[in-house]
């Protein structure tokens, strides 16, 4: 049986442990320097069986105080783009590749992205997503490829190890610049063809 074994600390698990005990090993996690501004570790949220899974690429403020990915305006948006394909948390997994919140929500560093790393591929190690719908462009470099090109490459599909993954825009993005949201219906609408074609009893 294979083992996880996270840098920095002592503890070792097998692959099957529970999201809950990877989070506690997570514990206190001082492995890079987000956590001296940090109020919560946001770790993820959702169903631990699903087939889809979101990550995102950071927490912010609102996240940074709640412990959980994805609330605010941001958040709303994100359920009501669940919602338009027929989907809601219960039923998908939510991440971020860095649990903590980057100083004034600046993108996290390659280092802090490294650090961080461990985390992420433990979960999906356990939950084993058929899909992964990377949102926004810092989580497709950091998943799907290093030179990524949100404009360009958004609704595309590729394959990644064990699953398929594409990329949609951001929620706050779509917050800032709504001439965008036409693209990204179209990009659901894409991942709810592919939900279907690949998640038996998703939509059942």
């Amino acid at each position: 049986m294979g083992v996880m074994h996270i840098p920095g600390h002592t503890h070792q698990a097998p692959r099957e442990v529970a999201l809950e005990e990877i989070e506690a090993v997570l514990g206190d996690c001082h492995l890079c320097q987000l956590y001296q501004s940090r109020h919560n570790i946001v770790f993820g949220v959702g169903n631990p069986r699903a087939r889809v899974m979101f990550i995102g690429e950071a927490p912010g403020r609102n996240e940074d105080l709640q412990g959980e990915p994805f609330v605010g305006r941001a958040g709303k948006l994100l359920d009501d783009m669940l919602e338009m394909i027929d989907l809601d948390r219960s039923r998908v997994y939510i991440a971020n590749i860095v649990k903590c919140r980057p100083p004034h929500n600046r993108d996290p560093l390659n280092e802090e992205q490294a650090a961080c790393r461990h985390w992420l591929d433990a979960q999906r190690d356990l939950i084993r997503p058929k899909l992964i719908v990377c949102l926004g462009r810092i989580a497709a470099m950091a998943v799907i490829k290093p030179d990524f090109r949100i404009t360009r490459e958004h609704g595309q599909w590729f394959d990644i190890e064990s699953a398929r993954a594409m990329a949609i825009y951001h929620p706050s993005a779509l917050l800032r610049d709504i001439t965008k949201r036409p693209e990204t219906f179209a990009d659901l609408r894409s991942l709810r063809s592919e939900a279907k074609r690949v998640c038996e009893r998703l939509y059942k």
